[in-house]
């Protein structure tokens, strides 16, 4: 009889579910988190499991790495479907979760996600740390702004380099409001210092990265764009067609069929959404800048000339979207010709 067995994944402890064929519950339990605990748990059972079940989290990558290094047949499921699936649970327990992913896993009603490898998700940090340093800027930016137009004081235009003379030439004559803007024009310029340290690796990553800079010969598409696409997609061989990737990040309309009723509404708005935001600014950049690969920004612009630029800046996304996997699974450089066809 074959086993199965699913796992919810807690900070400290996971519980554990073993079920067999039948859906019998075999075994249960409570493991430390930690790879070694659980390879040790499932093989001091005296049977092998045909899968187990990992729901998608914070901690399940580096648990799902060491499981599959060992051999064990480990799947990561993707946590909406899980979540969808568990909703008619009248009680939501840890231990309830992990029973009701080893049925899942019994069933095969699943869908498996990718993991990512150690260098994408070294990538997305980098990204991700850039992107919060750079909010934090922009917030103590605004909140300056905000806090000096109370009384009058207008900042107007500035650079990054000529931001903080600004506010003191217009606090200079103000004790309480120089202060506070002393204080914050400090933190200010921590933030702007390491945000260009971040900037400096970004490149630098990117330069090195064949995959990134062979990404960044279409239109728009720079250092970010293309190292945000690179580390979501890691394996373009996990996608069947080069269709399916605007699917695969939200780019694609919902759609509601019943009987007569059939409604095809917005995108749905699913998968990375750092990526999907990434992908419609180089549209952007496309259809509002003088750029090279002409042919595809005349496809866009006569798609806007009917639908409207927002509509024809998520359709060239979601184009964008093929056409850089295609180029990853290829290795061929842009053609503009061939993108726009």
């Amino acid at each position: 009889m074959e086993y199965y067995a699913g796992i919810d994944v807690s900070l400290e402890a996971s519980c554990v579910c073993v079920v067999d064929g039948a859906g019998k519950i075999v075994k249960e339990a409570k493991v430390p988190s930690e790879p070694e605990a659980l390879i040790g748990w499932f093989k001091a059972r005296p049977f092998s499991l045909a899968r187990i079940g990992l729901e998608a989290g914070p901690l399940s990558q580096w648990l799902y790495a060491g499981l599959k290094e060992e051999g064990l047949a480990v799947e990561l499921l993707e946590t909406r479907h899980v979540a969808a699936a568990l909703e008619t649970m009248p009680a939501k327990t840890d231990r309830n979760d992990a029973r009701g992913i080893a049925q899942l896993m019994r069933l095969g009603w699943f869908r498996p996600v990718h993991c990512k490898s150690l260098p994408a998700q070294e990538t997305r940090a980098l990204l991700t740390a850039r992107k919060l340093v750079l909010a934090k800027l922009l917030d103590i930016e605004m909140h300056l702004r905000g806090s000096l137009r109370g009384f009058g004081l207008k900042v107007g235009r500035t650079t990054p380099r000529s931001f903080s003379s600004r506010i003191g030439e217009l606090v200079e004559h103000h004790p309480a409001l120089s202060a506070i803007a002393k204080a914050l024009l400090a933190v200010h310029a921590v933030l702007l210092s390491e945000l260009n340290g971040f900037e400096k690796q970004v490149r630098k990553l990117a330069k090195s990265d064949s995959r990134a800079r062979l990404l960044m010969t279409v239109p728009g598409v720079g250092p970010i764009v293309g190292l945000s696409y690179v580390a979501a997609i890691d394996d373009p061989g996990r996608f069947s067609s080069s269709k399916t990737v605007g699917a695969h990040f939200g780019l694609t309309p919902k759609r509601y069929q019943s009987g007569e009723k059939d409604v095809t509404g917005r995108i749905t708005r699913m998968g990375d959404r750092g990526v999907r935001t990434a992908l419609y600014e180089a549209a952007h950049v496309i259809l509002t800048r003088v750029v090279r690969g002409g042919a595809l920004k005349n496809w866009a612009m006569r798609l806007a000339k009917r639908a409207g630029f927002k509509k024809a800046a998520v359709a060239l996304a979601r184009k964008l979207s093929a056409i850089l996997h295609r180029m990853l699974a290829d290795g061929a450089p842009f053609d503009a010709a061939k993108a726009a066809a």
